[in-house]
């Protein structure tokens, strides 16, 4: 059984509130119910709810308006906005809460749309600035896909495709460099607009790489993401990187050629089911009046190569250059890992990889005289949380492998879906075309997804209550210190904030990076100390340990009511050179010491 109901419909609700069938303050009220039931299963989807009176507030407004005989596009729609996007006067953090400021207007695309009558219901997780495939990266906890919570939600727009696919919002905003708006909509049953770049605009979006992002919507079905391209397509001239749309824009014929790579070219990394449902997605392509036409994407592969293994990392770096620079330890170690190697880049790089950018562009332009846009995997296989967290990067390069170059190439997308696996997991195919194809696309989407039975949608996994472990933290991993990511990243929940047992001494290790404290028992000499208890599943609190280092383990700590946790305990030799604490407390107040 569902948590929620399916997920909602931007036209039915739009329809509904401006026929006065329905109010905005009733779907308001239904969605924060929604919201508030979501909690106990994906807490961290969000990294800031609106307040519910907040919600309501902008309902009554929405409903104000329409009573005054105004028609709203998007009237009483529930929309959410992933975190590197501004909203007037609530916190952009990027997934960085060291990097979080509040912004004082809205991004381009959200002042349209709550202008257009949608409800803002919060800000979304992401992978950390955006880095990412995946929706590992964040301080807040790892989103799910919505219908396995083993596997992994996409990203790095996570918390979007989950809040749309789990009935949250009609639609969110999502942000896409190299695929972050079509990943995710794959894994999670969705429609994925990624818009041709400058089609709408990026003003008061924090960039990844400044010349490539869009924005990007999740929907559910492609008429409500052609309601939003409605909203939001145009020239802005705010934003210097926006385009004008051309006077007459492309066309797609109604009997249309679609490109598919080789059969050397096609890889699915051994999932066969994801090879099986490629094929069928394919035949039901052909179904809707296309011609399947084997193509040589070898240049289009050249040039996703490029978007991390060339100089375009250090266009991330660029952005991220005085936090790194300052801060290094508030960025996430694996986004830190990828966008620091951009400090290498060269002005000779920088020219070299133009040049070989420009000779795959030529090479894709001649694609076009032989087919009419391109059906390709959207992701060639999923994996599981687990399995990111032990390969965060090569697993991340995998399901880029059909995305990456679209934005480098000036190229539209739009991912549809293609069925699920039989572990619940969703596949999807993306129609990627020339740029200002953008509406030709969603029109063949729909009629792709009528050309044959409708994919049965599992019901979204309220979870289980799985088998979980309560780890007491008394240092680096205490919330806000720097190692507290190796626990949220897990999607570890804090239980509670208490002391251990008056048994315990204190002490600050000599020569580590980041400081760490050694938490030892001694019995009637000792104190009590400050820590925080989280819980954890099994097999994530299993990958946790695996990782902490000697002379640290991972023991029993009696805490202060007398019940026993697992913990950080010290060997013997932790203490040799180090500096006796207790009389502090905790690790907190050892640190503010040192200011």
């Amino acid at each position: 059984m569902s948590i929620t109901s399916q997920p909602l419909s931007v036209r039915q609700i739009s329809t509904a509130v401006n026929g006065r069938s329905r109010t905005a303050q009733a779907i308001a009220a239904e969605v924060l119910e929604r919201l508030a039931a979501w909690e106990s299963v994906q807490p961290q989807t969000f990294i800031q709810r609106q307040p519910a009176e907040a919600v309501l507030a902008a309902a009554r407004q929405v409903d104000a308006r329409i009573a005054a005989g105004e028609r709203l596009p998007l009237a009483g729609v529930p929309f959410a906005v992933k975190d590197n996007i501004d909203v007037a006067g609530v916190p952009t953090t990027a997934a960085c809460p060291d990097f979080a400021f509040t912004p004082q207007r809205s991004a381009g695309t959200v002042e349209h749309l709550i202008a257009a009558g949608a409800i803002f219901v919060g800000k979304t997780n992401l992978d950390q600035f955006a880095t990412g495939l995946v929706g590992t990266r964040s301080p807040y906890g790892a989103p799910r896909c919505v219908f396995n919570h083993d596997y992994i939600s996409g990203g790095s727009s996570s918390g979007s495709a989950v809040a749309v696919a789990a009935g949250l919002a009609a639609f969110a905003l999502g942000t896409d460099t190299a695929g972050s708006g079509r990943v995710p909509a794959a894994f999670n049953g969705l429609i994925g607009l990624k818009p041709t770049r400058g089609r709408w605009s990026t003003r008061g979006m924090l960039p990844a790489c400044r010349t490539l992002d869009c924005i990007c919507v999740f929907t559910a079905q492609p008429a409500d993401a052609a309601l939003v391209d409605e909203v939001l397509a145009g020239f802005d001239p705010e934003d210097e990187w926006s385009r004008h749309q051309p006077a007459t824009p492309p066309e797609l014929p109604a009997s249309f050629r679609f490109g598919v790579p080789l059969p050397g070219q096609l890889q699915f990394f051994g999932d066969a089911e994801s090879a099986d449902l490629y094929q069928r997605a394919v035949a039901r392509l052909t179904a809707a009046g296309g011609a399947a036409v084997s193509v040589d994407i070898e240049p289009l592969l050249r040039a996703a190569r490029l978007l991390y293994t060339g100089p375009w990392v250090a266009e991330r770096a660029a952005v991220l250059e005085p936090l790194l620079r300052t801060r290094p330890a508030s960025v996430h170690p694996v986004v830190r890992a990828i966008v620091t190697a951009g400090f290498g880049v060269t002005g000779v790089d920088a020219f070299r990889g133009l040049y070989e950018l420009q000779t795959c562009a030529a090479a894709a332009a001649r694609l076009w005289t032989r087919v009419d846009l391109l059906a390709l995997p959207t992701a060639p296989t999923i994996y599981r949380v687990s399995e990111l967290l032990a390969e965060p990067v090569g697993l991340n390069s995998n399901l880029g492998l059909y995305t990456n170059f679209v934005n480098l190439l000036d190229m539209s997308a739009v991912a549809v879906p293609a069925g699920f696996r039989r572990n619940a997991t969703g596949f999807g195919i993306s129609l990627v075309a020339r740029a200002w194809m953008d509406r030709p696309l969603l029109q063949l989407a729909q009629r792709y997804l009528e050309a044959g039975a409708a994919f049965e949608t599992p019901p979204v996994d309220a979870g289980s209550r799985p088998v979980t472990v309560q780890l007491a933290v008394v240092g680096a991993h205490l919330a806000g210190m720097p190692l507290h990511w190796q626990l949220t990243s897990r999607g570890a929940r804090l239980v509670q904030s208490t002391r251990t047992a008056p048994a315990y001494r204190l002490y600050a290790m000599a020569n580590t990076a980041p400081p760490k404290p050694a938490l030892v028992h001694v019995g009637d000499t000792g104190d009590a100390i400050e820590l925080e208890v989280y819980e954890l599943e099994l097999a994530q609190f299993g990958s946790f340990v695996a990782e902490v280092p000697g002379p640290l383990a991972i023991g029993t700590v009696q805490l202060a009511d007398g019940s026993q946790v697992k913990g950080f305990v010290a060997e013997p030799r932790a203490v040799a050179g180090a500096s006796d604490i207790t009389l502090l407390g905790g690790w907190r107040a050892y640190i503010a010491s040192l200011k």
